[in-house]
């Protein structure tokens, strides 16, 4: 997997995982992304080995939807903003 990177501050932008069309001079690069919904809070026990009981229900924990384009989530980009 190939990870970019901004050059000025060295934090990851994007991965090779996305459709990336390269500008005509090479000065920028286009991402294709997709809107998509995450769930944060919560954590899948199969992957840590949990197996549901049936004696002690889940209490429940509090869970947020964010939806937002999928390469702003996957990668946790922060929006930025220029001055003069």
């Amino acid at each position: 997997m190939i990870i970019y990177r901004d050059i000025i501050s060295g934090d990851k932008m994007f991965s090779d995982i996305y459709k990336i069309r390269e500008s005509r001079f090479g000065l920028c690069y286009e991402v294709e992304g997709k809107m998509a919904s995450t769930i944060e809070g919560s954590i899948d026990d199969a992957l840590i080995g949990g197996n549901a009981s049936a004696e002690c229900p889940d209490e429940g924990s509090d869970l947020t939807t964010v939806t937002g384009i999928d390469i702003v989530l996957n990668h946790k980009l922060q929006e930025t903003s220029f001055t003069k």
